[in-house]
């Protein structure tokens, strides 16, 4: 797989940025987790303008190496032209839930904002809009170049350590 450019995307929990940071360190590029874009600083209660957080994907996507990684499908769209490798975590919302209790509240989240994210990645199959399961694979489906999905936290952990290989094992498609 070509990850020069490499967006992940999956469920709250699902281990996105786990990976994404992995990838960044091996391809030398810049990890970027799009909540830092969606949300001004500070926490998870105010969200910025969809047209500064459009500029700014597309402005790191400019970039000649980067693994962009979140669950907005509505920005992924915007720069998914650019992506040279998709990755989908397909992980079952119980072990994401737990991931998410496991992590803890982070980025000055509320007791609130906690709670509201538990229950956000209870719902990843029975939720729409462009960060529910079925916007995900819809993206996934009409991406043409290099994609793999992945379903387990063991495939999430084989994936990694077979991209630190020199000499990358191919993924099902």
């Amino acid at each position: 797989m070509n990850l020069a450019k490499t967006l992940v995307i999956g469920n709250s929990g699902s281990g996105k940025s786990w990976l994404a940071e992995r990838l960044a360190v091996l391809q030398g590029g810049t990890w970027i987790d799009l909540d830092l874009f969606n949300w001004e600083s500070g926490g998870y209660d105010l969200a910025r303008k969809r047209e500064d957080v459009i500029a700014m994907a597309r402005a790191a996507a400019d970039a000649e190496r980067w693994v962009i990684e979140g669950i907005y499908g509505w920005i992924v769209s915007e720069i998914l032209p650019a992506a040279t490798a998709l990755v989908w975590l397909g992980i079952d919302e119980s072990e994401c839930v737990a991931n998410v209790q496991r992590r803890g509240m982070r980025r000055g989240a509320s007791a609130q904002s906690f709670e509201s994210l538990l229950e956000w990645a209870k719902t990843y199959r029975s939720r729409s809009g462009s960060s529910s399961y079925s916007a995900h694979a819809a993206i996934f489906h009409t991406f043409t170049r290099d994609k793999v999905r992945l379903t387990t936290t063991d495939q999430v952990t084989a994936f990694a350590r077979d991209a630190a290989r020199p000499h990358r094992v191919e993924h099902g498609r």
